[in-house]
């Protein structure tokens, strides 16, 4: 008989952070971060959505210090007024929205000048522009990407791994040959394990996004009950890039990606070893955000098992409140460069890297303690 042991896993909302026996000014730290040999001064990426990123926010994001990543295969390169369509997402009541994603994502194709236009579109206003493909996608779009300008080029869906086993030859995508004759930063995702980690280090990437199912919009748990926890999902990876990095001296940085709610959610996942994060929801909040006060997953619209949805986030401030401050309020949902700042200096570190030499622990009331009243009143930590 098979026998299952359970390892317990936990999510951000689970770990607390521990100080140490130092504290510095916040106006002494350095909250920069290098990934792919691109420098951010602000450790955040804006995820590959719809309702996130468009060349105005990919442009608005770079000039914040964070980047945004383009979805090569959403509605900004199927349709020449991709503004139009996003109305139209905004505007379906919620019974019927998959219908209608379905029908937008599946009934147009990607077209080439769009993907150049809009790469162009972002070069031209100044901003770094990373974009994104599917594995299937890679090999046509990403000379592409290059020939347009891109400065990095994502290999992106639900989970990745080296060994994938098709019927179709026309499905299988070589990483370690794809990175190699890519002549910018491959950055490949995602994945939630110390194992698959080590392998897809090992073809040559610039950098590796963590995270399966946790993100806002993202029925992927539940339809297909596939997931790790963050701060898990992020430990043993972190843990596979430090033991690649003794063995090749080639650091590899991670990026957390879903499950980031608040500022405090994006200081532990560095702290759990991440080198940056890549958010969604947060900052389909803006005022700028092309999702008009909705957000949705990118495998929404999937032909044949839809695996996430359309939620309301509604507006709260500007992209540069967002990012940078000043905050107007007290959840964590503002100048999240600054929390990070805040964070470091109460911990007594100076540069991002320290973060993964911080003590995380395991803190299940960390939400609950002492929050009686801002629980009862739906405030601060509990606002709706």
């Amino acid at each position: 008989m098979d026998s299952r042991l359970f390892r317990r896993a936990f999510g951000l909302d689970e770990v607390a952070l521990v100080p140490t026996d130092k504290t510095c000014d916040p106006d002494c730290v350095d909250i920069s971060t290098t990934l792919g040999g691109i420098k951010l001064s602000v450790p955040i990426l804006g995820s590959a959505m719809d309702s996130v990123i468009d060349p105005k926010t990919a442009i608005l994001l770079s000039q914040l210090g964070a980047a945004g990543v383009l979805n090569l295969e959403g509605v900004q390169t199927r349709y020449e007024n991709p503004d139009e369509i996003l109305t139209q997402i905004a505007a379906i009541p919620k019974q019927d929205y998959v219908a209608l994603m379905q029908t937008i994502y599946q009934n147009k194709p990607v077209q080439e000048d769009l993907v150049k236009k809009r790469i162009r579109a972002i070069k031209d206003g100044g901003g770094l522009a990373l974009v994104s493909a599917t594995p299937q996608s890679a090999e046509w779009l990403g000379p592409i990407a290059v020939a347009s300008g891109a400065d990095a080029f994502l290999v992106q869906s639900t989970v990745v791994s080296v060994f994938f086993k098709t019927h179709d030859a026309g499905k299988v995508l070589d990483l370690k040959k794809f990175s190699e004759t890519m002549p910018i930063p491959v950055f490949v995702g995602n994945t939630a394990t110390y194992r698959v980690t080590k392998e897809l280090l090992g073809s040559g990437i610039a950098a590796l996004l963590v995270g399966i199912g946790p993100g806002a919009a993202c029925t992927t748990r539940g339809v297909i009950g596939v997931g790790v926890p963050m701060a898990t999902s992020i430990a043993d990876a972190a843990r596979a890039r430090n033991d690649y990095f003794e063995k090749t001296n080639r650091y590899v940085p991670i990026i957390a990606d879903g499950g980031i709610v608040n500022s405090g959610d994006i200081c532990k996942a560095l702290a759990c070893g991440a080198d940056a994060v890549m958010i969604g929801s947060p900052l389909a909040r803006a005022t700028e955000a092309p999702g008009k006060g909705f957000h949705w997953g990118m495998a929404t619209p999937n032909a044949v098992l839809p695996r996430g949805a359309r939620i309301e986030v509604g507006t709260i401030a500007s992209l540069k409140a967002i990012i940078q401050g000043p905050s107007k309020t007290d959840d964590g949902s503002q100048n999240l460069a600054g929390a990070i700042r805040v964070c470091m200096g109460t911990l007594g570190l100076e540069k991002l890297t320290d973060f993964h030499t911080v003590d995380v622990i395991v803190a299940p009331s960390l939400l609950t303690e002492g929050k009686l009243y801002q629980k009862a009143q739906a405030l601060g930590m509990y606002k709706k």
